[in-house]
């Protein structure tokens, strides 16, 4: 671990003691955690607004609110804000692309058009921080998309413009993950539902299975791309009924062997993600995670450090299951710093996977002896450890400021650089 100042040492060394009393290694805890990618969403950094400039609003059930000043408006700004948050967070991460991020020289590229060209100064700016990539199809804010339906439209030209999109989408990630010698993860969403009770809720599935079987067609090497698809309870405009539901992507990705896409806003709010990760990791390869935080409704508020983020991060732990997750996030706050956003979403939810790589083993000793007693005493008491000592001795350890000293610094961009965007 490299130097700490005197109080974190101080407190660190204290800290480690106690987890070694109660049989946990908090150097192997910090080596462990500084192995976890998570993929930053460019979307967060300019509020889902994309470069395309074709004077679309935003659609598909997606709603950004405030206006706080700064938002990035070209792919530089985003790329200088990114690099100011990526240094306020531990660890090394990946970048999560939509693909109306691409940069397409003021020229109208329709999205049934773009290449991996178009993306080639994101691949150069990944490569240059060593990160890897992810990557989406934009199936929203495109007047092929105004009526609410893209791969399940019962006019096939849209469908044929959207799968199209799609295919190109997972060409794009293919050369992304080629060229940064990590495998992208590209996802398929879209926004497909009715406001109210429909009459016939099998076509448009149907329509939706044919068109992802063509999207899907053409095989591509799984060192470079993997493909995910993306469930949702209900959205803005879908409320009654979304084509994509959960149980038609988990039939699809089970049967195809495709990775399921779980966002934590995506459900009932009274429905956590954590219990399904277990289970659906038992018929198909992997899973993306999105990390979000609903407040009674997909709002996709910052990731706060809640239990519903620690249920999540338990899980992945306790069941040896990180190996076969790729975590993301989603979330977009136009109403606070958006940098801000993106380092609270993104230190949470390494915390809460520091706080699962610290629990004490005797809890699952307890548990398979059937001394429930203990189990539940252990799992209160873990509650109280002084994870936040370790984690500020791994921040460190990391050339990353501690508790809220990265706030400083976000502060002094803001007044540097984002106050001077107009």
């Amino acid at each position: 671990m490299a130097k700490s100042s005197k109080s974190t040492a101080q407190s660190y060394s204290s800290a480690k003691a106690r987890y070694a009393g109660m049989g946990v290694d908090t150097e192997a805890a910090m080596a462990a955690l500084a192995r976890i990618p998570i993929s930053l969403h460019c979307w967060q950094g300019d509020d889902v607004g994309g470069f395309e400039n074709t004077g679309e609003g935003l659609s598909g059930g997606i709603a950004v609110t405030g206006n706080y000043p700064g938002k990035a408006r070209t792919p530089d700004e985003l790329r200088a804000d990114l690099d100011t948050a990526l240094s306020l967070i531990p660890g090394k991460h990946r970048l999560n692309l939509h693909a109306f991020y691409g940069e397409f020289g003021g020229k109208k590229v329709d999205r049934d058009e773009i290449e991996p060209k178009h993306f080639k100064g994101w691949i150069d700016w990944a490569k240059a921080n060593g990160m890897g990539m992810d990557f989406n199809p934009t199936c929203f804010s495109h007047p092929k998309a105004a009526d609410g339906f893209t791969l399940s439209h019962p006019k096939k030209a849209i469908r044929d413009f959207w799968i199209e999109h799609c295919v190109r989408s997972r060409e794009i990630g293919a050369a992304m993950g080629k060229a940064l010698g990590s495998p992208t993860v590209t996802n398929v969403w879209i926004p497909d539902g009715y406001k109210d009770t429909p009459v016939d809720r099998l076509a448009p599935r149907q329509r939706l299975a044919d068109s992802l079987d063509k999207v899907f067609a053409k095989p591509l090497n799984p060192k470079h791309h993997l493909d995910a698809v993306e469930c949702k309870l209900f959205g803005i405009g879908s409320e009654s009924y979304v084509v994509g539901s959960h149980e038609f992507y988990m039939g699809y990705a089970i049967r195809n062997q495709k990775l399921l896409c779980l966002d934590a806003g995506h459900f009932h709010p009274t429905e956590g993600i954590a219990d399904k990760i277990s289970s659906v990791l038992m018929f198909v390869p992997e899973i993306l995670l999105h990390v979000s935080r609903g407040v009674r409704w997909d709002s996709d508020h910052v990731v706060t450090l809640d239990d519903a983020l620690q249920s999540i991060a338990s899980e992945l732990v306790r069941n040896n299951l990180l190996s076969r997750t790729h975590i993301g996030l989603d979330f977009f706050d136009a109403s606070i710093n958006r940098i801000a956003a993106w380092t609270i979403g993104t230190r949470n939810t390494l915390k809460a996977l520091l706080i699962a790589l610290l629990e004490p083993p005797a809890l699952r000793e307890a548990e398979k002896s059937g001394d429930l007693t203990t189990r539940l005493a252990l799992m209160e008491e873990a509650k109280g450890l002084p994870w936040g000592a370790v984690w500020d001795a791994w921040c460190e350890s990391q050339n990353v400021p501690s508790g809220t000293r990265w706030l400083d610094e976000v502060k002094h961009y803001e007044s540097s650089v984002l106050s001077k965007r107009g």
